[in-house]
């Protein structure tokens, strides 16, 4: 099993769709990747050499902020609407939806189901 950013990558499924398992890498990014690398996307996690795990590895922590930094910065950034006290941060600590969604029906995801 190939270990990318602290993820363990399934030896199974192709490159970009491996890729994607890693917090802050979608699909755009995981052809990007692949294509930056000079390494097939088709190819399975589980054949790839340990050269070119160490690349796709060093390309990644050169070019992009994944995993635990990019946690780190989003709950910061959440954080710091809380502190300024804006319509935002109150959203979030109210655990209301933040950005302009009704919520007199279909806020269930945010709120939870309604208490009898």
């Amino acid at each position: 099993m190939a270990r990318i950013a602290g993820v363990d990558l399934p030896d199974n499924k192709k490159l970009e769709v491996a890729l994607t398992y890693i917090y802050g890498i979608g699909w755009v990014r995981a052809k990007e990747i692949c294509e930056k690398t000079g390494i097939p996307c088709t190819k399975r996690v589980g054949e790839l050499t340990a050269e070119e795990l160490n690349t796709i590895r060093k390309f990644i922590d050169a070019n992009y902020k994944v995993e635990g930094d990019l946690r780190r910065e989003v709950q910061l950034n959440i954080k710091k609407l809380k502190d300024m006290g804006c319509y935002r941060g109150m959203r979030h600590a109210r655990g209301l939806p933040v950005r302009g969604q009704q919520t007199r029906t279909n806020a269930h995801t945010r709120k939870g189901r309604r208490r009898r």
